[in-house]
């Protein structure tokens, strides 16, 4: 018999399907292999149970179609990205924040920001870093693992929902986790005083039940790759550009050397944050850079 289940694990070519409440370790079905196909936690699935379920293990048979699908965490189907970073120690990166609200708009993932920390600064700071998202339309969570800050609001906002948490390592996220559900991820590592970075605490994603929905903690990673995005796609993951955009001579307009840009000129004026249109640039070039390079 054929059941479904949502893939919560996967570890050294097996996968850990929680099939109706049960969980199941399985492999792949041969006819799979013969094909290329991809296979990812957050992936609904197709499967048999051998020994009629009493063993624990069966074969997945197909993928069921993604809603989304996340390259870096990579996983599928979320509800929300939870995208951490503190507000201190390490220091809040503008250009980290928003190379993650783009690969999170490529995905066509909705983003949550949470920055962590809170406890660390004062209110007035952590507000002047929110309100650069707030005023383009993301929910901003200011949050303290120790002190109990923003931990209420966050746990009722992810209740219900697939959720992965995505960001640099030592930024709080597995602390943040634990404190929305104590107990619900490992023992978090401590920021390395020589590079200011957090040990990897977390080395593959898992989807862990929590609430109605799953949790998720992410491998950490201090250098966000934008590899499989396109130079063009990237003006769409801006959705504040979107307004402004109308009044571009050219189309498409890169937003940058154009004679007639309305982004340009939005930008000029202060209508659209300084920091935000320097990640633009950033990360424009850093994706023209990776395309040149993938041609040679």
């Amino acid at each position: 018999m054929v059941k479904t289940g949502l893939v919560v694990r996967s570890y050294s070519g097996y996968y850990y399907v929680d099939c109706e409440g049960m969980m199941v370790t399985c492999k792949v079905k041969g006819h799979m292999k013969q094909k290329r196909f991809s296979l990812y936690t957050g992936d609904r699935v197709e499967l048999e149970l051998n020994g009629e379920g009493k063993t624990g293990e069966g074969m997945i048979v197909s993928v069921l179609p993604r809603k989304n699908c996340l390259q870096r965490p990579t996983v599928a189907n979320l509800d929300l990205l939870v995208i951490t970073l503190a507000l201190a120690s390490p220091d809040f990166s503008f250009l980290i924040m928003d190379k993650l609200l783009a690969l999170a708009a490529a995905a066509d993932v909705p983003a949550v920001i949470v920055l962590t920390k809170a406890d660390l600064v004062t209110a007035a700071q952590a507000e002047e870093i929110a309100s650069v998202y707030r005023n383009i339309g993301y929910e901003v969570f200011a949050v303290s693992s120790k002190t109990g800050q923003g931990i209420d609001a966050l746990r009722e906002r992810l209740s219900g929902k697939v959720t992965a948490f995505g960001g640099p390592s030592g930024v709080g996220k597995s602390s943040t986790l634990n404190a929305i559900q104590p107990g619900v991820m490992r023992t978090t590592g401590e920021i390395s005083s020589k590079i200011s970075r957090g040990r990897h605490t977390t080395r593959y994603t898992e989807l862990v039940p929590f609430n109605g929905g799953y949790l998720a903690d992410t491998p950490g990673f201090g250098n966000v790759l934008m590899d499989n995005m396109e130079p063009e796609e990237l003006p769409g993951c801006f959705p504040e550009f979107r307004q402004y955009e109308g009044t571009c001579k050219f189309s498409p307009c890169s937003h940058t050397h154009e004679p007639v840009c309305g982004v340009k000129e939005a930008a000029e004026a202060g209508k659209i944050f300084p920091s935000r249109y320097v990640s633009y640039v950033t990360i424009l070039q850093e994706l023209k850079e990776n395309k040149e390079r993938n041609r040679k």
